[in-house]
């Protein structure tokens, strides 16, 4: 697996499971039912956020972006997001992007990363960013409208670099 920085020539490859993902309702607070232009403007963000792809051959595996999470006096802490293809669940793309994101921030000169939005039923990606060093500093109750489990919270994370 490679991780590359993503080109308008990946979208293609990225929208079908973005919009999978999004379109599930479980882990994204995207709006449902945007067409390519509308969700690449959400993900495909330009300088000074840096987008990236996991890719195995040409197969696209996954996308993370990252940059800071706030303009100006806050600029300092870095923030991410990462989707990461259904098909490919448990194969270490998610780690290997969380791994990328951490390195790039950290060298980039960023003073920590802070998650705003990680939905806390979504245990797999808690227990991931748990594991690299982040820690839950808050949880805003009933904030996600989850597809299935209803309302339920969604955990503020953060690791100093």
């Amino acid at each position: 697996m490679e991780i590359r920085e993503a080109t308008a020539a990946d979208w293609p490859h990225i929208y079908p499971f973005w919009a999978r993902i999004v379109e599930a309702g479980e882990t994204y607070a995207y709006p449902e039912n945007l067409d390519q232009h509308e969700a690449a403007a959400l993900w495909m963000e330009p300088a000074p956020a840096h987008v990236v792809v996991a890719v195995e051959g040409e197969r696209v595996l996954g996308s993370a972006k990252m940059g800071p999470n706030r303009p100006g006096r806050g600029a300092h802490i870095g923030t991410a997001s990462f989707m990461v293809d259904p098909d490919v669940r448990g194969r270490g793309v998610g780690r290997a992007l969380g791994d990328y994101v951490v390195r790039w921030l950290s060298d980039a000169g960023y003073h920590g990363i802070q998650f705003n939005a990680v939905v806390e039923s979504n245990v797999a990606a808690v227990n991931l960013w748990q594991a690299l060093g982040f820690r839950i500093i808050g949880t805003v109750p009933e904030s996600f409208r989850h597809r299935t489990n209803g309302p339920v919270g969604l955990h503020v994370m953060y690791k100093k670099l």
